[in-house]
């Protein structure tokens, strides 16, 4: 995991993939924020620390926890309070939190149920959760199987999840549909050759060459923005944003 740590940290502030799954995120915590920065804010599985730095640190005081030793001492290089937890039972006292985040996270905790209760739980009433999911059964790859994914999800899959957790749903949004293409035609690839090699979820985190690392990052760029007023259908994300309930 450290490995695949260490190659998540270059590939972040580059990679097509990362940048586009920033546009379309930070757009949707500056509507829940509304202007304020004297928030309380949480990232559940912060890994590197970079999303909680550029995502979350803007709108107030940020924390993070995170499962994997070496995902805590990364993040902590970000001078944010940081322990290590586990989302299916989060640290903290009950109606902590403004904003609750967890991105690539739930795919791979056990009981999903429990992280998303966990989440609410922290959450002050009227506060709100901000994940990003894998998606799409059929979008499963050698990335699955490194980091140990457990599930995908559909907007019909997650919302009863939310909902017994005392989450309303406010928007479930697929990500990356323009990508959809050739993302499965790799993946395709990659399960053809599951019988003579072992997974390598290296291969995603490989930033490409320039050129073409422009061009994707130029059409997630433009999904992104698209997304804001029309409903993609399709994806190998999934962006969920939801309010706890009074």
């Amino acid at each position: 995991m450290g490995d695949l740590l260490e190659l998540t940290a270059r590939a972040e502030t580059t990679h097509f993939w990362f940048r586009g799954f920033r546009m379309y995120i930070a757009p949707a915590i500056e509507e829940i924020v509304a202007g304020r920065r004297d928030l309380r804010l949480i990232d559940c599985g912060c890994g590197t620390g970079y999303n909680m730095k550029t995502l979350l640190l803007p709108y107030g005081r940020a924390f993070g926890f995170d499962l994997v030793p070496d995902g805590v001492r990364r993040a902590r290089s970000v001078g944010r309070p940081l322990v290590r937890a586990d989302i299916q039972k989060i640290p903290f006292k009950s109606e902590s939190f403004d904003i609750a985040t967890s991105f690539d996270v739930v795919q791979s905790v056990p009981d999903d149920r429990a992280a998303l209760r966990e989440m609410a739980r922290v959450l002050k009433p009227g506060g709100h959760v901000v994940l990003n999911m894998t998606a799409m059964d059929i979008m499963r790859g050698d990335h699955s199987d490194v980091w140990g994914e457990l599930r995908r999800y559909t907007p019909e899959r997650v919302t009863p999840i939310l909902t017994a957790a005392g989450l309303e749903p406010v928007k479930i949004s697929y990500l990356f549909g323009s990508l959809l293409p050739m993302m499965l035609s790799v993946r395709t690839v990659q399960k053809m050759l599951r019988a003579f090699r072992e997974p390598k979820g290296d291969s995603d985190l490989a930033v490409p060459s320039p050129p073409v690392n422009g061009v994707l990052t130029a059409l997630v760029t433009a999904e992104a923005m698209l997304a804001r007023s029309v409903r993609i259908p399709f994806g190998s994300s999934l962006m969920v944003v939801a309010k706890k309930q009074s």
